[in-house]
């Protein structure tokens, strides 16, 4: 891979990794610091706070990884990283 196209591969990872870091400080600790105010809202009758703390911080964090692994294999199919199976070779040479 030519140093242009490394570099920005590397700005696209790394700006990716800096939203789900944020989106992570989001639901772990910015709920908590508005805990007063934001306990008026409920979830199943579970109020915000005490909600995201028992649960919706640990759902979050799994949503967090199943859209990593998709939106990196989609980056790293757009940057050439990820070698096609033999069958879609075949497909691709045959038409």
């Amino acid at each position: 891979m030519d140093p242009a196209r490394a570099k920005a591969y590397f700005r696209l990872r790394t700006t990716l990794i800096g939203i789900y870091l944020a989106v992570g400080v989001l639901a772990s600790f910015v709920i908590v610091l508005f805990a007063e105010r934001l306990s008026s809202i409920e979830i199943m009758g579970i109020p915000l706070p005490y909600y995201m703390g028992s649960q919706g911080a640990v759902l979050v964090f799994i949503l967090l990884l199943f859209f990593n692994a998709a939106i990196s294999d989609a980056v790293d199919k757009k940057f050439g990283l990820i070698e096609q199976p033999v069958e879609e070779k075949d497909k691709a040479a045959n038409q």
